[in-house]
């Protein structure tokens, strides 16, 4: 359901990856709070994410972020400075310290030092900041990358498996931390059962479908016709040690 309050809208939105579905083409709305993704498939929910989040050009339909047209390289520009993003893999940051990781997310989003020794105090890493992220214990490695994502205190944070290594005692002291990230914060699992308890909307991606958790895909679901693909052109975008390819949205 689309509502004034919805921090995501998607029109007809499609999302592909090696010739099959990740997401069929559907119209909805997440809104704003603590919004969960669960599903069977850890690839699908990934490049889900990754396609609200604006990393990922949708296959087919429009995508609105935060009231923003992500078909526009202007919106995206602005989104920029408005979203956060944790991704899952987070090796290519092992030999940062953890200050160093959070000081480099904070250069990028052109915010003051002080915003680094802020964050690092409320996620509790003072006296980790010297450390280096690869030897960080998991809850901690997940604190130092929630500080670098956030660091620019964006309106949208965009949480990818942030449980996967914790136990049931790290997870709940992590919740709420991740309910004061930001305005609205999108979270995937591999269950529900992890999200329902602190999400506002919980929803469940399985066979092509996004539908709220407990409402399960309608057996034999008549399919809509395979859009046409809209071509852009790749280009790369920098990150500490690595290279990331991304589609660059055609202009509106």
């Amino acid at each position: 359901m689309i509502v004034e309050t919805s921090a995501i809208v998607a029109r007809g939105l499609g999302v592909r990856r090696g010739g099959r579905w990740v997401l069929r083409p559907a119209s909805f709305g997440l809104p704003e709070g603590m919004v969960g993704i669960a599903g069977p498939d850890p690839s699908d929910r990934s490049d889900l994410l990754a396609t609200l989040a604006t990393l990922r050009r949708p296959y087919a339909g429009r995508l609105e972020v935060l009231g923003l047209d992500t078909r526009a390289r202007s919106a995206l520009r602005r989104l920029r400075t408005r979203i956060g993003f944790l991704p899952a893999r987070t090796r290519w940051a092992d030999g940062f310290t953890v200050h160093d990781l959070v000081s480099y997310a904070a250069y990028y989003q052109r915010r003051p030092p002080s915003s680094v020794r802020d964050v690092l105090t409320a996620l509790e890493l003072s006296d980790v900041a010297a450390w280096t992220f690869g030897d960080l214990p998991p809850d901690l490695r997940v604190r130092a990358g929630l500080a670098a994502a956030c660091v620019h205190r964006p309106r949208i944070a965009f949480l990818e498996e942030p449980f996967g290594a914790l136990g049931d005692a790290a997870r709940a002291e992590l919740v709420p931390l991740l309910t004061a990230l930001a305005p609205t914060v999108v979270v995937t699992a591999p269950e529900p059962g992890w999200l329902v308890p602190w999400c506002d909307h919980v929803h469940l991606l399985e066979r092509g479908r996004l539908a709220p958790a407990g409402e399960a895909p309608a057996p034999g679901a008549r399919e809509r016709p395979e859009p046409k693909p809209r071509h852009g052109h790749w280009h790369l975008v920098r990150r500490p040690q690595r290279m990331i390819r991304r589609a660059a949205v055609p202009r509106a």
